[in-house]
């Protein structure tokens, strides 16, 4: 029987913790899970017949597939997931979560966990206020967040209202 259905999904390259990244994610984020854990059938380059090879969960609805490939590859910020929140208090729990799980801040909302996959975690009212279409609140708002790490909802909401 199939584990998978067709369709696209993202592949994240973890040396030997997809198991325990995909956990933490579904301790964190709604909508997500761990779908299923595979097993490798034999020894392989960098792991043994009974490893664990890959970790089929979702992030926030996403497909993903956590594959246990080695140290050959690193996570880069060329890939992130962006986490949309609704408040400081949704963006306060997801940030520190990722951080203090052994992460570390990086600027204008982006940070990244303890295996290097990196996570934008973004009010609402930042996206909102950088697609309202009024130039000058774009770019009080962007010359806000460019101070930041974590944003600040409130100092979001202070350069929109200018």
């Amino acid at each position: 029987m199939a584990t998978t259905a067709p369709g696209a999904k993202i592949c994240l390259w973890y040396d030997r913790e997809a198991e325990e990244a995909a956990n933490f994610y579904a301790s964190v984020f709604p909508d997500t899970r761990v779908q299923s854990i595979q097993r490798a059938p034999a020894d392989y380059p960098s792991g043994k017949a009974g490893d664990v090879l890959v970790v089929e969960f979702t992030v926030l609805g996403i497909d993903c597939i956590g594959l246990n490939g080695g140290p050959a590859f690193r996570q880069t910020e060329a890939f992130s997931f962006q986490v949309g929140t609704r408040d400081q208090a949704e963006t306060d729990r997801y940030w520190n979560a990722i951080v203090d799980h052994g992460g570390q801040e990086s600027a204008c909302g982006w940070c990244k966990d303890k295996w290097g996959v990196s996570w934008q975690i973004t009010p609402l009212v930042l996206t909102d206020a950088m697609a309202s279409g009024d130039p000058a609140v774009a770019k009080r708002v962007f010359e806000a967040m460019m101070t930041m790490r974590k944003i600040d909802v409130a100092a979001i909401e202070k350069a929109r209202r200018g």
